[in-house]
């Protein structure tokens, strides 16, 4: 029995008034909470991208290093071959390259001159052998007189010193004769020693002072290997190591060598030393002026050899001291290690100590990184630019 004035619908509706609310605003709270959630890991930061660095590993150069350098053939004893004399050269009797003996006749000046020369020094001794006869005459004369108190003992002296200075001026014509002799012969230009003619420096009716040079002899025997040298292999030469020398004309032939001579100053052009090897065995088929290349045998225990080759852009420094960055194995974090540094080149340098086999290196940007900083290793994009 419904109340009267009381609507059913009217009667429930307190009920659901307080149950249906709630219910509402249910999805309204869960768009809030994820609206929060959403916001929360807005404000989380992003995981650190880990920068790339090229990082290699390193290896000790522990087998025997051979230095290859170039090198020409050149005799021991290369001379000038000159007149004593001046004049006119009217003859050449050899070329360039031709093979000569010593003593063999190899240019001639215009003796017209010279025999001139001679003659009037032949006439010179004539006339001084005819004063040395008169004063001798004169002298026996005179001789006679003074013991029988003929004459004064001055006027003796007198004749004594004629007869004396007579004789002086026939040694000194003497002495004139041997030296137009020695001139006119050497008017002759004759080979010193057994050689090959390696330069001309005069021609044919030119006229040559004493001592210019008319042609060049490179005498025959020993030949000698001369190669310049870097200063970064001047430490490991000395007297007495052995090379290989490969001739260019001589294909497949090797020729043991040695060294002779290591220049005490380096070049002021080119900033290297002269070294120059004796051939052990050269054989007559190797001559003067053929181009060589020497190989020089390195010793594998030297700390030279086991040193690691570096770029030098990998090079970094811990203060004054040189360093370099090495990627920890297994955390892939950094470390900067100081080193010694044996040798600095143009492009590389040569770690003595501080690095082992394997261990690998930062080469190229090791400004941009820091210690302990994780990073993450990429191969280089020219990898023949670390190849060492």
């Amino acid at each position: 029995m419904k109340s009267p004035g009381l609507d059913a619908r009217t009667s429930t509706r307190p009920f659901l008034t307080r149950i249906v609310p709630p219910l509402r605003r249910a999805p309204i709270a869960f768009a809030c909470c994820a609206i929060l959630l959403t916001a929360c890991h807005s404000h989380e930061a992003p995981a650190p991208e880990l920068q790339p660095v090229v990082a290699l590993p390193v290896h000790a150069d522990n087998g025997a290093v051979q230095r290859v350098l170039p090198a020409q053939v050149q005799a021991r004893y290369s001379t000038p071959l000159s007149f004593r004399v001046g004049g006119k050269i009217v003859e050449r009797r050899v070329r360039i390259g031709d093979a000569v003996k010593a003593g063999q006749a190899l240019a001639m000046l215009d003796p017209a001159d010279l025999h001139n020369t001679l003659l009037n020094a032949r006439a010179q001794l004539d006339a001084a052998e005819h004063r040395v006869a008169y004063a001798k005459q004169q002298l026996d004369r005179d001789r006679a007189q003074a013991q029988a108190n003929l004459i004064a003992p001055a006027q003796f002296e007198t004749t004594q010193d004629a007869y004396a200075s007579a004789v002086a001026q026939r040694d000194s014509a003497l002495a004139q004769i041997a030296l137009a002799e020695d001139h006119l012969r050497y008017a002759t230009l004759v080979a010193d020693h057994d050689g090959v003619i390696t330069s001309e420096d005069a021609d044919t009716g030119q006229n040559v002072e004493p001592g210019q040079a008319v042609f060049h002899l490179d005498w025959s025997g020993d030949l000698d290997i001369l190669c310049d040298v870097s200063e970064r292999d001047l430490r490991d030469l000395s007297v007495g190591r052995t090379a290989h020398v490969s001739l260019t004309a001589l294909p497949g032939k090797v020729l043991d060598a040695r060294v002779r001579e290591v220049a005490a100053a380096a070049d002021p052009q080119s900033r290297t030393w002269r070294v120059k090897l004796t051939l052990l065995s050269p054989g007559p088929d190797v001559r003067s002026g053929m181009t060589a290349s020497v190989t020089f045998d390195g010793a594998a225990d030297t700390a030279a050899n086991r040193a690691i080759s570096l770029p030098a852009t990998a090079l970094s420094h811990r203060g004054e001291a040189p360093a370099v960055w090495v990627v920890r194995k297994g955390s892939d974090t950094l470390e900067l290690r100081p080193v010694t540094v044996g040798r600095y080149d143009e492009r590389t340098i040569s770690v003595t100590s501080g690095l082992a086999d394997e261990e690998r290196v930062v080469m190229q940007g090791v400004h941009t990184v820091s210690a302990g900083q994780h990073v993450r290793v990429v191969p280089p994009l020219h990898a023949e630019d670390f190849t060492s």
